[in-house]
């Protein structure tokens, strides 16, 4: 039996994305997915993690840094949120540590798609 994606028998190639990271083992059908369709990821690269998983195939993702005041030579706490794109493949949930990548515009407000889930991280 051949293969679609390598056109010889045996086991599917892993697609490498360039991130040094392992494609998922579930399959999907979303030409949105970075590992199973053709959205090509460039840019950013962040870790964080899923405060919102509500709406369908979206997932708000939050992650702090430091920002320098340097009137008082001190660092401050911040906090950033952006929409990113939750495959099928992916399944992330409110709670969950992942890796996120810019992409395309998805649509106005997605500019990122989820590559990796460490589940139930904080």
């Amino acid at each position: 039996m051949k293969n679609e994606k390598t056109g010889k028998a045996g086991k599917a190639k892993e697609k490498d994305i360039g991130l040094g990271l392992t494609q998922p083992k579930e399959a999907c059908e979303d030409p949105k997915c970075a590992w199973h369709g053709k959205l090509a990821v460039r840019g950013r690269v962040f870790r964080g993690n899923v405060k919102s998983a509500k709406a369908h195939n979206t997932v708000i993702v939050e992650w702090g840094y430091h920002r320098l005041i340097r009137k008082y030579q001190r660092y401050e706490r911040r906090k950033s949120y952006v929409t990113v794109h939750n495959p099928p493949c992916m399944k992330a949930n409110e709670g969950d540590s992942v890796v996120i990548a810019e992409c395309r515009p998805l649509s106005k407000t997605k500019n990122f798609v989820i590559v990796n889930v460490e589940r139930g991280r904080k």
